[in-house]
């Protein structure tokens, strides 16, 4: 049975957002993009009946129901063709090839007194949700924010939960930019998490992928020019950002952004790889879809964000639009990244052939990139410009991430890279940066189970071809040993972690060490601190030894960060004032050799630093 319905209910204005729409007298509106169609219904279920859209503006077709209401099972039919789920999908119960779900747009919210968090405040910690705990779900992992909290986090990061096929993904392969993860608890589930992640203090971002679509269950092409020939991604078509029809493509994935941000209250997106996202129109789509996440934030009266990741160093990202910039609040910086970990390594093979000395170090901590305009031996080219006039809190830094240990042909953690000297050191290193640091689910306690690459695909031709683009792609790196396989059960399962590990040692040393950086961190923002502060001085001293001089904030600080593989007593000289040494990562309360650096500091002084080893000094209150 077919029946139409009308475009409005006893004359009350409509929100007309794409997919399914829930209204506030009841019922729900559907709006489907499909400028080629020259019918589209909607096939609702229990019972079985169609729903006929009419033509709208710019190739949108749209119907109100008045007796639809959330739970609702439907797919979208265009003209005589197969029944298809709705690109807007924001739930998909039974996979990416079941029918879509109705979803309530009202939600039994407690958070109406959150407001969010500044930026400067943010310390963010990423969580794949399907191996972060036993359960694998967004309600499960709500038993682990107390912890966060405790260890000093700040904001909780999730990797991609927009569907995706079958039960193990990083969720980079998604299809529906709308519908959280079904086996994760879906998009209720998704709101009860942020709900209690909001009652600890915690904001919640989430990683989105608007530069590729999966492979598998990606039925957008079917509905209109999503894609373009024009360019090409890593992963496949590029999106239409600038092309013929780009207008109704920007709102997809806008709206997608203020679901996310406004039904589901999440407090900032990271974008993914948006140097991947093509786009040569007069005013961007990442410049467009940060003013709108903006007017949303000022329009609810919350702090909401945008995080780009991008692999370019181009500061265009986060700077203002009247200077030419995109205007997103902060971005990625691999540099930091690529230096600390090449140093504490010694790997010099793929982009790590980039890094390796104390000078991209130093570059990296006063600038952000470590590469701003110098030949880049790797790209065989010049690579980056130098981020003038952009605030260390708009840079995002990390010893450890998704990216950087998963992209390894077996997942390795750095705890299985270099000594437990090291990784106190990379901590040290990335918490006390002025930069806005990231941990990775784990990292705080040593965590030795990897986190290796794993689908779920259901072509069996696609898992090939998957595995034998990471054989290709780790090629590069000359990495030794047999390459985990992808989509087997074991890998996903390799991957999840084990918090009772910190209760042993040396992991519950770790775990002190880094509540205890983050505790340092906290205070000299608590004690004054803006996040438009100047940055700290960076300076070399000697060949392995770098200073940072903190001035923001109520107590000056000192760091000196010592990545020699030796011993090394390096000149220091501080200003009027006694300066107290509060930390050293080579002190036996840290399961080191023992510091020998003085305890205080006056005047010109040399400091007997360990063999990678980060020192702490405080001005002391006159």
């Amino acid at each position: 049975m077919t029946s139409r319905t009308s475009g409005a209910a006893e004359g009350a204005p409509l929100d007309r957002g794409l997919g399914a729409l829930t209204q506030p007298q009841g019922g729900t509106t559907f709006t489907v993009w499909a400028p080629d169609a020259k019918r589209v219904r909607v096939r609702l279920y229990e019972p079985e009946r169609d729903v006929e859209l009419e033509p709208a503006e710019h190739g949108h077709h749209t119907a109100f129901a008045p007796e639809v209401g959330s739970g609702t099972r439907y797919m979208v039919l265009l003209d005589d063709g197969p029944p298809l789920p709705d690109p807007a999908s924001r739930c998909q119960p039974q996979g990416i090839w079941g029918p879509s779900e109705v979803v309530a747009r009202a939600f039994p919210w407690t958070d109406q007194a959150w407001r969010g968090r500044r930026l400067e405040e943010l310390v963010f910690y990423e969580v794949h949700v399907g191996t972060c705990t036993t359960a694998g779900t967004f309600d499960g992992l709500i038993q682990r924010l107390d912890a966060l909290v405790d260890l000093g986090v700040t904001a909780l990061q999730l990797m991609p939960v927009a569907q995706f096929p079958g039960a193990r993904n990083w969720g980079y392969d998604g299809v529906f930019p709308w519908a959280a993860q079904n086996t994760y608890g879906g998009p209720d589930g998704l709101r009860r998490l942020v709900d209690a992640a909001h009652a600890r203090g915690l904001a919640v971002f989430l990683d989105v992928v608007y530069n590729h679509l999966g492979p598998e269950g990606n039925v957008l092409g079917r509905f209109g020019p999503y894609f373009t020939d024009r360019y090409r991604t890593p992963w496949g078509d590029a999106l239409n950002f600038d092309g013929a029809h780009s207008d109704e493509v920007r709102r997809y994935f806008i709206e997608s952004a203020l679901w996310w941000l406004g039904d589901c209250h999440l407090d900032g997106l990271r974008l993914d790889a948006v140097h991947a996202i093509l786009d040569r129109s007069a005013r961007p789509f990442l410049q467009e879809l940060a003013e709108r996440v903006h007017a949303l934030g000022q329009e609810s009266g919350r702090t909401l964000h945008v995080v780009a990741e991008s692999d370019a160093n181009d500061p265009t990202l986060v700077e203002a639009p009247r200077l030419g910039g995109y205007g997103l609040d902060a971005q990625w910086s691999d540099d930091l990244h690529h230096s600390v970990h090449a140093l504490l390594t010694g790997e010099e093979s793929g982009y790590y052939e980039d890094f390796g000395g104390i000078e991209q170090l130093e570059r990296a901590l006063r600038t952000g990139y470590s590469y701003t305009g110098q030949r880049s031996p790797h790209r065989g080219r010049r690579h980056g410009r130098v981020p003038r006039s952009v605030a260390p809190s708009r840079f995002v830094v990390y010893g450890q991430n998704h990216d950087q240990v998963g992209n390894r042909a077996r997942g390795e953690r750095l705890i299985h890279l270099t000594d437990l000297e090291g990784v106190k050191l990379a901590a040290a290193t990335i918490l006390l940066s002025p930069f806005l640091p990231l941990l990775f689910m784990g990292e705080e306690w040593g965590e030795t189970h990897p986190f290796p690459y794993f689908i779920d695909h259901s072509d069996p031709a696609l898992v090939e071809a998957v595995r034998e683009g990471r054989a290709r792609e780790f090629a590069g790196f000359r990495w030794a040993g047999e390459i985990p396989d992808p989509a087997a059960p074991a890998t996903f399962e390799s991957a999840r972690i084990v918090p009772e590990r910190a209760q042993d040692e040396p992991h519950r040393t770790l775990l002190t060490l880094y509540r205890t950086l983050l505790a340092l961190r906290s205070a000299r923002w608590n004690s004054g601190a803006r996040a438009d502060a100047e940055p700290p001085d960076v300076a070399r001293i000697g060949a392995d030894t770098i200073a940072l001089r903190h001035r923001s904030g109520r107590r000056p600080t000192l760091l000196l960060l010592h990545f020699g593989r030796e011993a090394a007593a390096v000149p220091v000289t501080v200003p009027d004032g006694t300066w107290r040494r509060r930390l050293d990562t080579a002190a036996e309360r840290w399961r080191g050799p023992g510091s020998r650096a003085p305890e205080r500091l006056e005047g010109e002084m040399h400091v007997d630093l360990r063999r990678r080893s980060a020192v702490l000094y405080i001005e002391e209150d006159s």
